[in-house]
């Protein structure tokens, strides 16, 4: 394992789209559950819990069986029931697999993998393991609305990356739960869910102006 390379992979900064994503906090900002630091903290611990597991056990698996990826996407599928999040998903995918392959020789994964599944296929091809794939997805699980944070509610960046800093040992933790579930079939990998997620992708999705995408 390279860890330099796990840290291009997770790099916020790679050309992938990611900054155009809150990852549901800006409906939940608007919603009014959000405010301030102190909530952040809240959303991002329930995210990773949830979304980011989910993330993480489907980024070890596809780094783990690539030729099951196809079988892995549908099983995300199966568990994301806001269409405005498969479509979130798909898009983010599309764009870390084109980064990818200007790095990394890719095998053919599909047409518009999932995320996490394109994560894992990735961190295969640039030479990682499972455990290192479920630690770059679950990371970018909660970096990703951190940063959103900052620019929607104008908090202290210093603040805000303390939230991650103290977050990093249930990043680990939930990394290393994903990356044990490699041999579990696909229905029998994780699905928790985050219903107010799902319901807040679908009104964003309706707004006519916004700062994120998702």
């Amino acid at each position: 394992m390279s860890l330099a390379t796990l840290l291009v992979l997770a790099d916020g900064r790679l050309p992938a789209g990611g900054h155009a994503h809150s990852g549901g906090l800006e409906a939940a900002v608007a919603a009014g559950r959000v405010r301030e630091v102190a909530d952040v903290g809240g959303f991002l611990r329930g995210r990773l819990h949830t979304t980011g597991f989910v993330s993480a056990a489907f980024a070890a698996s596809a780094c783990a069986r690539t030729g099951k990826c196809f079988d892995l996407d549908l099983g995300l599928d199966a568990r994301t029931p806001s269409p405005a999040l498969r479509r979130a998903s798909r898009a983010q995918g599309r764009a870390l697999l084109r980064a990818g392959r200007a790095m990394w020789p890719v095998p053919a994964i599909g047409r518009e993998p999932h995320h996490p599944v394109v994560l894992g296929a990735l961190a295969a091809a640039a030479g990682l393991g499972p455990l290192e794939a479920a630690v770059a997805a679950a990371h970018g699980a909660v970096s990703g609305p951190a940063s959103a944070a900052v620019r929607l509610l104008g908090l202290d960046p210093y603040a805000v990356h303390a939230l991650l800093a103290g977050l990093a040992p249930e990043i680990d933790r939930i990394a290393a739960d994903a990356a044990a579930r490699t041999d579990d079939p696909v229905d029998a990998l994780p699905a928790a869910g985050a219903p107010l997620l799902d319901i807040g992708a679908e009104l964003h999705a309706t707004w006519e102006v916004r700062l994120f995408a998702s």
